[in-house]
């Protein structure tokens, strides 16, 4: 998964997580919108703040926000209308029950969510999905990590032919998730960088189809959100 925000840091973190807390003693029962994501599919749920001591904070949330906050150990809380700092803060999960709805958060801090810069849904693979990657006289190899209607990141073993902005012709080939059947589909893309020093690298593409491939494409994220928040909706804690 990649980072969805960036940590900041206004004194030191001890200093940053007392300044939070003492900000959040004067909010008991206001409402927090939380941020977590699944598989990268954003699970943001209103929480409202119960108590605060022992510099830990209590808050009931919505179900499917402990399920993930129980997962990820943490949360991010969009910065509050009547917040003393303009940051968006972000606290560890201490104690967590999807049955009771509760979270109690500690070791708060600061945080910019980035993930909001999206400009589409994207999802992760769980089943790898084949790729071709186009080059003069050779093909390489890979398997899709995630993808969303303007990118993907594909694992290669190697990165040989990998040039940052190089424009190449690529096929994916998706399953339909409903039935058996497998769509080839191509498009252009350009890759965007390549990321890790060693095999398996990751190759980052931003994606150039058609109408009719963005269709494709399309559907198969949707049906693959579909499996996500099925599955998310499963798990029990």
């Amino acid at each position: 998964m990649f980072p969805y925000y960036d940590k900041a840091v206004r004194g030191t973190e001890r200093e940053d997580s007392l300044v939070i807390l003492q900000f959040l003693q004067g909010m008991i029962g206001q409402q927090f919108s939380f941020l977590n994501y699944y598989k990268e599919i954003p699970v943001s749920y209103n929480a409202t703040l119960l108590t605060v001591e022992n510099e830990m904070a209590e808050f009931e949330v919505h179900e499917y926000q402990a399920k993930v906050i129980n997962i990820e150990k943490k949360t991010l809380i969009y910065s509050h209308n009547l917040s003393t700092f303009s940051e968006d803060m972000i606290g560890e999960a201490f104690y967590v029950s999807s049955a009771k709805k509760r979270v109690i958060l500690c070791n708060y801090g600061y945080a910019k969510i980035r993930s909001d810069m999206r400009r589409f849904v994207r999802v992760l693979l769980d089943n790898p999905v084949e790729a071709e990657l186009l080059f003069e006289g050779d093909v390489l190899k890979g398997s899709v990590k995630d993808i969303s209607l303007g990118g993907a990141a594909i694992s290669t073993t190697s990165d040989d032919l990998l040039v940052p902005g190089l424009d190449i012709n690529m096929f994916l080939k998706l399953p339909d998730l409903t039935g058996n059947s497998m769509h080839e589909v191509g498009m252009s893309a350009t890759i965007v960088k390549i990321i890790g020093t060693n095999a398996p690298f990751t190759c980052i593409v931003e994606l150039h189809a058609e109408k009719h491939s963005q269709q494709q494409i399309a559907y198969y994220i949707n049906q693959r959100q579909v499996e996500i928040i099925k599955e998310l909706k499963d798990i029990n804690i």
